[in-house]
């Protein structure tokens, strides 16, 4: 049943988010607010962004490295910056960093903003923290919208993202990415694996009969 309702789910999130973003909107968190434009993915109709935020809300951050790679509205690098953390955020999409200079300075944080396809312009450095919520339903994007939502038919975000993720491993930072249970978890994991990368839970969630989980990713 939910492999069916998985189906029938990612259209209609994309659809909904297409008819609802068709002109930017504000999203809040706490004594955040932040413009989330057409094009960029919308945290108003999935629960990971919150969970992630209520996740990283707990966290003490002061004065440690952050990087948000594929950082969206860019919610979860503002709050990491009001955490005093030092913090940089990419994303492939123009529409999202331009929108996240604006939201930056409307709640008065500093943030390192990069263009970069995965790590492709970062970097090589160790930092404190690393925070994922990728794209996992297995089809081509045909846009740069569905870049948000599609990680390719044979799962080549993953792909890419795993051949390069541990230069920026250690055995002292934090690396933490957010899978719903409705992926192909198991495919996922198999693709980390290949690049002597494991999966360990450290939340797990249900939210409407949907899990989520939060892992820390480390090397072998």
């Amino acid at each position: 049943m939910r492999k069916i309702l998985k189906k029938i789910a990612s259209p209609f999130l994309q659809k909904a988010s297409k008819i609802y973003l068709k002109k930017r909107r504000k999203y809040n968190y706490r004594d955040m607010s932040v413009w989330v434009e057409p094009s960029v993915f919308p945290p108003f109709i999935t629960i990971s962004t919150k969970l992630l935020l209520e996740f990283i809300d707990q966290l003490s951050l002061k004065e440690k490295t952050f990087l948000e790679l594929g950082c969206g509205c860019g919610i979860i690098s503002i709050l990491a910056a009001k955490k005093d953390a030092i913090v940089t955020s990419t994303d492939i999409n123009p529409i999202a960093l331009r929108a996240l200079v604006e939201n930056a300075k409307e709640n008065n944080v500093t943030i390192d903003i990069i263009a970069s396809d995965l790590f492709e312009n970062i970097e090589v450095k160790s930092f404190d923290f690393i925070i994922i919520n990728p794209p996992y339903y297995p089809k081509n994007p045909s846009s740069m919208a569905e870049n948000a939502w599609f990680c390719g038919e044979n799962f080549e975000y993953f792909e890419s993202l795993f051949r390069q993720l541990p230069r920026f491993l250690t055995p002292s930072n934090s690396t933490l990415m957010i899978l719903s249970v409705d992926c192909e978890l198991e495919k996922i994991k198999a693709i980390a694996l290949q690049n002597k990368i494991t999966f360990r839970v450290v939340q797990e969630s249900k939210v409407m009969g949907e899990t989520n989980f939060i892992f820390i990713l480390e090397l072998l």
